[in-house]
């Protein structure tokens, strides 16, 4: 026997359509209802959703007839102790530009008069706010008066502020490449944009959704503003935290936004020679680094101070391209040139792929001791090599000049003989050149993916 189907009328059809409508307007009236009675005021409902949900822009709007991104859109925020001032301060110094450059540097307690007056080529100091209400527990006063920086920097109430930047009074940061780097951001957006730690452990246990601040982080001023309203209170919703990128990391998403990381941004978490990092940066601006006084002195026979001041050298030539690597080859020798612009050169006695040179020779050891590989977010190459060919004639930057009207020349002598054994595959040995000068264009660098230059090797 058939079943005997019934379908319903075509009346009952639109009957029930239109109560799913009614209910459907029912219930948006009843969601805006509920939520003008929420947390977020009602004048601000919809606003802070076309923050977070709007399509993300790494530029401005077309129709927008602002002034492009300048220094002067920008605002340091700078957190150090009075006790670490005191040898610190050359760090800043060294990149910190008066009169140019907007910002200030929180100190947890006033100088002493040692240091007064104020030296003019550092950032005007401010004295930390009193904490004492917002947090009780010891272990969080230093975390909490480095977050609350933010609020404290966003009172001063510069203005035409598009960003401001965060960081510690131990990193060295290129203004330059952080103007160019934050233009290419909407800065009516709320945005949020830091990098991560060289130790995947270091991004592990604290987070990969974090800017880890010591080396500088960006807030775009929406997004400072919206963090300054309630910063304190959400300081104490979260009284576990015990680190200040941490605290900061949350509070910033509470508003729906997530970290965009920037490659240029180190925080150095490692221990020893750097240099080998340094020759293979990544094909970003460089914008900060972190934990100099932690590290080997970058240059040969210098300390961290004068190493500091040498490699502003080549920044203030050219900003765009310190770092930079270009890899190249001589075929009639059959050498591998690495030039890291403004700071090293390498040469090696035999084709090498670049897949191989852009690794890090690994000169440098991770931050703790005792951990455990994998240690770095990268692949690196590991010294001491068993084949010579493998090893690096090592050259270091003496000094960057402009060359006439269209080329900067830049010239790299020998730190110290590559070593006794010879490259059996070579035919040429590199053991007499004793400088390497780099011509490149005067032309700002726009985009690194790669670029020729004039290499002379001299003898």
């Amino acid at each position: 026997m058939k079943p005997n189907l019934r379908f319903p009328s075509l009346n009952c059809l639109i009957s029930l359509t239109k109560t799913l409508a009614i209910s459907g307007i029912f219930l948006y009236f009843a969601f805006v209802l509920f939520f003008t009675q929420s947390y977020c005021p009602a004048s601000e409902l919809f606003s802070p959703l076309q923050h977070i949900f709007a399509p993300y822009q790494t530029t401005p709007p077309a129709h927008d007839d602002s002034p492009a991104t300048n220094v002067s859109h920008l605002v340091f925020g700078l957190v150090g102790s009075l006790k670490a001032w005191r040898h610190r301060k050359a760090y800043i110094e060294s990149w910190w530009r008066p009169n140019v450059t907007r910002g200030y540097v929180y100190l947890d307690t006033a100088p002493t008069e040692e240091l007064l007056p104020w030296s003019a080529a550092s950032p005007p100091f401010r004295v930390s706010s009193d904490i004492s209400k917002i947090v009780v527990e010891e272990s969080r006063h230093v975390p909490v008066r480095i977050v609350h920086a933010i609020l404290e920097v966003y009172r001063e109430g510069d203005p035409e502020v598009r960003w401001y930047v965060m960081g510690d009074d131990d990193s060295i940061f290129f203004v330059d490449n952080w103007v160019d780097v934050l233009a290419k951001y909407d800065h009516t957006k709320y945005i949020y944009i830091g990098g991560h730690s060289e130790m995947i452990q270091s991004n592990f246990k604290i987070s990969f959704d974090q800017g880890f601040g010591g080396a500088g982080f960006a807030l775009s001023y929406p997004l400072a503003s919206a963090i300054a309203k309630d910063l304190e209170g959400c300081i104490k919703r979260y009284p576990n935290l015990i680190f200040a990128d941490l605290i900061t990391q949350y509070c910033v998403e509470e508003l729906g936004v997530s970290l965009s990381a920037e490659r240029g941004i180190h925080q150095i978490d490692l221990k020893g020679d750097i240099s080998g990092l340094l020759s293979s940066h990544p094909q970003a601006p460089l914008m900060s680094l972190h934990h100099f006084d932690k590290v080997d002195p970058i240059f040969p026979s210098m300390d961290s101070f004068q190493s500091a001041e040498h490699l502003m050298k080549s920044a203030k030539v050219d900003q765009s391209r310190l770092l930079q690597q270009t890899i190249c080859y001589h075929r009639p020798t059959n050498w591998s040139f690495s030039v890291s612009w403004g700071y090293s050169a390498h040469i090696y006695e035999k084709v090498l792929p670049r897949s191989i040179l852009k690794r890090p020779l690994e000169t440098f050891r991770p931050w703790k001791k005792g951990s455990t590989p994998p240690f770095y977010m990268f692949n690196t190459r590991l010294p001491p090599f068993k084949d010579p060919c493998n090893a690096p004639h090592v050259f270091f930057m003496e000094s960057v000049k402009n060359f006439g009207r269209n080329q900067i020349v830049s010239t790299y002598v020998r730190s110290s003989p590559q070593g006794s054994l010879n490259c059996s595959s070579g035919n040429h040995s590199a053991d007499y050149i004793s400088t390497v000068r780099v011509l490149s264009p005067v032309t700002k660098l726009v985009q690194v993916v790669f670029e020729i230059l004039f290499i002379f090797p001299i003898s």
